[in-house]
């Protein structure tokens, strides 16, 4: 035990202890050794529920639930009894750190099921009830949530198709005694606040993805100001910051009586929807003012101590590649479009990152086994971890077996060069347009303007394309996962959130292998610059080839509005069946987009920040009216719009 780690050793030992001294005894008695192994299920039905919901486990909660029904006076007893003890086990183990989100939303798994069962029992108590007093059942609101810690409204805001995140904060809140009215994705401001007043929440969140949903958050906090609600406000999502909602969230509705928070991921949903609703608000709000006060401080204390460059300095410094010495890749196989929809899920399966699966479980791994695979060693979250990935991989072989999802792109492949003053790139419809400088679309480009302390360029994607007089190429696609929808539908049908989460999760892997795997055939043979490149998944996972794919609305180009030519140029609406929102999410949500440059000094690198200057500049060149374009630039203004 002194060098066993295992925070369960001292359990384990004991466990075997007790079986060997069975042992002993029964062979003092001259009897055979037989020790029995006790199950859960010889349990008293209440230590199983309570058993069953803190392990997860769902096959026999019908039947249990039944039994705990049949002993008990009303079925509601049964919910307030041995469900709610066990889901309140599950919420301080997890509260604790000593169980996993994972673990937590098979919970949740079985307290659905369990209620599901019980459901029409109490529907005709009620009934019954309602009658025996003279009065209309059809009559009583359907939406009673007096029973409940709390309510919370929960919805991914307008133009934004991600709710991966969202729908783990709700099920995490579910668990916890939280009634939670999840509208959906894509919803309006209009539609948020309405159904705000009507289920009467206590609390607001809002969820996105996209940049752009970074001011679509803003306009709904000062749209509920105007309202004049007075409902607590949460902010969430992968492109949130606790940064941006004290700077640019905050200001528009944040008071004592309904703050503005940031929600770093569903481990810390409960805690603050309790400290929200609970005795201690006031305190909380304050210590939470007085943090979001001093953010904002050294927010704009930052933009005061960097400079920045203009936008014609930068321009001067930028990346200037030697295209004689080292020349733009050769002429690509396949130019124009190309349809991929041969490539299969189990084709893409080597390709498969595994690292962002567990980021989106909420299982990250200690140092020295922080990545997969070595998080399978990790004394904390290790076990559980392995648990995750064999489910996944049951689930996986699942799908693949029974093609409920698919993989579908897009490519384009074109001759390129940058403009005359080196912001843009042109591509040509063929040789014979580029000849005859008469461009088929015009890709944007912004640059880095933020001061540097050294002497390297201001980067530009633009610096990648060689200028006119060379035959330079761009590359683009767009690929989606489609089926998961409707096997989240299927989940959802079952009260599984555990299958319905690992659904989305695992489209997500498989479209972002099938970006890795496209980009490859691209490089050996739709373009074939690299044929002989043999490297294996390990290596390109390490981004060890030539040539990079940036995409539309990620740092090296932050603006979402350049997927927009890249739909019109490769047809991916028409050809791929890939949709835009109108905040330029694509759909389905597990998609992927980007452009492919070839030259190998091409490289990743983040615009930052950027000035009116160039924003000005940019405007004029994609034809956008200046208050439009800062609207889509925003997150990246080096100033008050």
């Amino acid at each position: 035990l002194v060098f066993n780690k295992d925070p369960d050793a001292t359990e384990v030992m004991l466990e075997l202890t007790k079986k060997e001294k069975l042992a002993i005894e029964a062979r003092k008695k001259g009897g055979v050794v037989e020790v029995k192994e006790k199950s859960w299920r010889d349990l008293e039905c209440k230590k199983r529920l309570e058993h069953a919901l803190i392990n997860g486990i769902s096959e026999h909660v019908d039947k249990d639930v039944e039994e705990a029904r049949q002993s008990a006076n009303k079925p509601l007893e049964v919910i307030e009894g041995p469900l709610m003890d066990g889901m309140n086990v599950v919420g301080d183990l997890f509260g604790a750190g000593k169980m996993f989100l994972p673990q937590v939303i098979k919970s949740a798994r079985v307290m659905k099921k369990a209620v599901a069962y019980l459901l029409p029992f109490m529907d005709e108590e009620k009934r019954l009830n309602l009658i025996s007093q003279g009065i209309d059942p059809d009559s009583i609101d359907e939406n009673d949530d007096s029973n409940y810690a709390g309510t919370v409204l929960m919805a991914t805001v307008k133009g934004d198709v991600h709710d991966i995140g969202k729908n783990i904060v709700s099920v995490v809140l579910g668990c916890n005694n939280y009634k939670v009215y999840d509208i959906g994705v894509m919803v309006s401001c209009e539609t948020i606040l309405a159904k705000a007043k009507e289920y009467n929440v206590d609390v607001i969140g809002l969820s996105g993805l996209i940049t752009p949903s970074l001011d679509e958050m803003v306009d709904v906090a000062k749209e509920m100001s105007k309202a004049g609600f007075v409902k607590p406000l949460m902010i969430g999502g992968a492109t949130t910051s606790k940064m941006h909602t004290a700077v640019k969230v905050a200001p528009n509705y944040f008071t004592l009586d309904h703050p503005v928070i940031h929600v770093l991921d569903a481990s810390r949903s409960v805690t603050v929807v309790s400290s929200l609703l609970g005795n201690d608000k006031e305190e909380f709000v304050e210590d939470l003012l007085e943090e979001y006060d001093e953010l904002r401080e050294d927010y704009y204390a930052g933009l005061e101590d960097r400079y920045f460059l203009t936008f014609d300095q930068a321009k001067q410094q930028k990346l200037v590649i030697d295209f004689d010495s080292a020349p733009p890749a050769p002429v690509p196989k396949k130019l124009g479009v190309t349809v991929i929809d041969q490539v299969t899920l189990a084709d893409l399966v080597p390709y498969i990152d595994w690292n962002p699966f567990f980021q989106t479980w909420e299982l990250r791994g200690r140092y020295p086994n922080r990545g997969y695979p070595k998080i399978f060693n990790d004394a904390a979250v290790g076990k559980e971890a392995k648990k995750l990935f064999n489910d996944a991989q049951d689930l996986m072989k699942k799908i693949i077996a029974d093609k409920s999802m698919y993989v579908k792109g897009v490519v384009g492949l074109f001759p390129a060069n940058g403009s005359d003053d080196g912001e843009d790139v042109h591509i040509y419809q063929d040789e014979a347009a580029r000849t005859a400088g008469t461009p088929m679309q015009n890709f944007c480009m912004l640059r880095q303007q933020a001061e540097k302390e050294n002497d390297e360029p201001y980067l530009s994607q633009a610096d990648f394309i060689a200028p006119r007089g060379y035959k330079d190429h761009l590359g683009m696609f767009a690929v989606s996962c489609f089926g998961c929808q409707k096997l989240v539908e299927e989940y959802e049908s079952q009260n599984d959130d555990y299958n319905k989460i690992m659904c989305q999760a695992l489209a997500d892997r498989f479209v972002e292998a099938f970006a890795e795997f496209l980009h490859r055939e691209i490089r050996i043979d739709l373009w074939g610059y690299a044929k002989d490149e043999n490297l294996n998944e390990e290596d390109l996972l390490k981004i060890k080839y030539d040539g990079i794919r940036p995409a539309p609305g990620y740092p090296s180009q932050p603006d979402h509005t350049e997927k927009t030519t890249m739909w019109e140029t490769i047809k991916a609406k028409e050809l791929a069946g890939i949709e835009l929102s109108e905040s330029l999410s694509m759909m389905p949500a597990a998609s992927v987009s980007a452009l492919v440059f070839a030259h190998p000094q091409s490289q990743y690198f983040a615009v930052g920040q950027v000035g009116k200057d160039q924003v000005t500049s940019y405007a004029e060149r994609k034809k956008f009216e200046l208050d439009k374009m800062e609207r889509w630039l925003s997150p990246i203004l080096n100033y008050e719009r």
